[in-house]
């Protein structure tokens, strides 16, 4: 690849390459140093560090000191790689090629934001059925999006998916119906729920990070995949800004995220199984029952308690 150019450094001298996925192209972002004291923000990335729709077509870990990346015909070395390219990550089938990969979840989403402001008495809502949820999030301006989430084999499409909806959610309460004559038919995604069901040895490989779904893919029951992201992200930066060493650092992040986010992923996926994805009458009649009787205090405690989470402070080291 010829001579590879270093990624742009901080004042403390560590390079940081970051691999993120946007609409299925990968791309390769080249950031400052996270330079202890100046991590908070003070110096930003320079336009000419972000490169878009570049596809990292190799990684070479054989130097332990360095990690080189080759995008197309320019080659990048950096101290630190950070993988968030995604549920499908290349890089971690290169890191960990026993691993099964994203398994399906038995769940698929349809999804809207709706094109006209929406009369709502709640802001958030979430309605189970048997096999099925459907949930919104009122948005400032009067509009809103809407999720419904069914059991489905994987794979299966719709000609029309706004009717499909409308026909599977036919009699259900209010807003329902008003949020779906307040969609247009092309707005409508439609996306099979996977996740990661095996767990990752670790989040960490030599000078590479896996994080977010990239690391812990899981189902969107507790609402926790992008928040476990940003946990990562503040995580990783704090780590990184105490030190001593890149190696230890990553140490540092992986036994400080992996317990976490997997434990979250678990029963993320434990509450699809007791809520959208029950079916049976008798099972859905037991949990209505049991959600009845609960105290609105104690059931509002279960779902809250993995979003309660303090962030590290920058340059601090664990005691």
């Amino acid at each position: 690849m010829g001579h590879a150019p270093r990624a742009q450094e901080g004042p403390h001298g560590l390079a940081c390459c970051v691999l993120a996925r946007y609409e299925n192209l990968a791309q390769l972002r080249v950031t400052h140093a996270l330079d202890g004291a100046r991590i908070a923000g003070e110096r930003s990335p320079s336009p000419a560090s972000l490169t878009v729709g570049a596809e990292v077509t190799s990684v070479d870990r054989s130097d332990a000191s360095r990690v080189r990346l080759a995008a197309g015909d320019t080659a990048f070395e950096a101290d630190l790689v950070v993988a968030a390219d995604g549920i499908g990550s290349r890089l971690r089938a290169q890191l960990f090629p026993g691993h099964p990969g994203p398994a399906y979840s038995g769940s698929t989403v349809l999804r809207a934001i709706t094109e006209s402001p929406v009369d709502l008495t709640t802001d958030f809502e979430i309605t189970w059925g048997p096999g099925a949820e459907f949930g919104h999030i009122a948005f400032a301006d009067g509009r809103a999006e809407w999720h419904a989430v069914l059991n489905s084999p994987a794979g299966v499409r719709h000609p029309d998916p706004l009717a499909e909806v409308r026909r599977r959610f036919d009699g259900w309460h209010d807003p329902i119906p008003a949020l779906l004559a307040a969609t247009r038919p092309d707005a409508v995604l439609h996306h099979d729920v996977n996740e990661l069901v095996a767990p990752l040895p670790s989040y960490a490989v030599g000078r590479i990070a896996l994080l977010g779904d990239a690391a812990h893919a899981m189902t969107p029951n507790l609402g926790q995949g992008a928040c476990q992201s940003l946990e990562d992200a503040a995580t990783l930066a704090a780590a990184l800004s105490a030190g001593p060493t890149v190696e230890s650092a990553l140490g540092r992040y992986d036994a400080e995220r992996r317990p976490r986010s997997q434990s979250v992923a678990r029963a993320a996926r434990q509450a699809g199984r007791m809520g959208q994805q029950l079916s049976r009458p008798a099972a859905v009649a037991l949990r209505n029952t049991a959600l009845r009787l609960a105290p609105s205090r104690v059931t509002v405690r279960t779902i809250l308690r993995h979003a309660d989470w303090t962030p590290p402070r920058l340059g601090s080291v664990p005691q």
